[in-house]
């Protein structure tokens, strides 16, 4: 059976128990990470541990472990679980104080800590065929997306949307900028130039996302630039794609009801996405 790491253990996943006073379940007090391993291989994690590290100071709570002992958790998950393609999923919570109060507990307590394993589910055919439908949703999220905070209803809400619109995901506008997925960062080729929203507040700086832009760069087939996308030209835009730690490089086709270019996958995309799936492959990658 997979166990799961929870506050130091390693116990199976019915016997791990959240008090009703932790200020994750109460306040949404914490932040996460999912880190992805293919063919049992992580991929990204060191960059992952960054961020997890990053969010923790943002909100002040102190990195329960170093990153070795992350990732000796982490493989630990990789090896037991029976898939070959992996999804870690790290939260910490900010604990369980005595009592309920909006302030940081005074002294401060242990930190709750979870780390699990899942499949990933991988893309479906009929996508990797014909790419995938996004739709246009109102950013209602905080003023802090580039913290991985658990507090994750505006997303929750902008992906129901796209599930209830038959597409694969919701591309978050604010103040006339499409910013970024519920779960995923935007690209978009406009004008032979391949556009994707610069590190700041309102995003959510991806380990995939970055690794694709030094990429790119390195290639130098296309001109790259971090900058805003301002929402109507996303509808001039040739190609568009999403990129997660678990999606990798999605192709979007349509968006809203506007085919994205020829309404086909498009040949950057296709030659970026052979590209990442080679360097998924290669060792020290981690």
């Amino acid at each position: 059976m997979t166990q799961v790491f929870f506050n130091g253990n390693w116990i199976a996943p019915e016997m791990a128990q959240v008090s009703v006073f932790d200020r994750g379940f109460l306040f949404g007090d914490g932040v996460y990470e999912v880190i992805p391993a293919f063919n049992k291989q992580l991929f990204g994690a060191k960059a992952h541990l960054t961020r997890l590290a990053r969010s923790l100071r943002e909100i002040e709570i102190v990195d329960p472990m170093s990153a070795a002992q992350w990732l000796e958790v982490i493989e630990r998950l990789v090896v037991q679980c029976p898939s070959d393609d992996v999804s870690i999923y790290i939260q910490v919570t900010r604990g369980t104080p005595p009592k309920r109060d909006h302030a940081y507990p005074n002294p401060p307590v242990a930190p709750t800590v979870l780390a699990s394993a899942n499949p990933i589910t991988p893309v479906s055919e009929e996508i990797r065929r014909q790419g995938a439908r996004a739709i246009t949703v109102p950013d209602l999220r905080w003023s802090r997306c580039d913290i991985k905070s658990v507090n994750l209803l505006p997303n929750i809400m902008a992906r129901q949307q796209a599930v209830a619109a038959g597409a694969s995901e919701a591309i978050l506008v604010r103040e006339g900028i499409a910013l970024e997925g519920a779960a995923s960062n935007l690209f978009a080729v406009i004008d032979g130039e391949l556009l994707t929203a610069p590190l700041g507040p309102h995003i959510l700086g991806g380990v995939t996302r970055n690794r694709l832009v030094d990429m790119v760069r390195a290639q130098g087939q296309i001109p790259l630039l971090e900058c805003p996308i301002p929402f109507d030209r996303l509808f001039d835009a040739t190609e568009v794609f999403m990129t997660s730690s678990t999606r990798d490089l999605l192709p979007i086709t349509r968006i809203n009801d506007h085919a994205v270019g020829t309404g086909k996958l498009g040949s950057l995309w296709a030659q970026l996405n052979q590209a990442f799936q080679q360097l998924k492959t290669q060792r020290g990658s981690v």
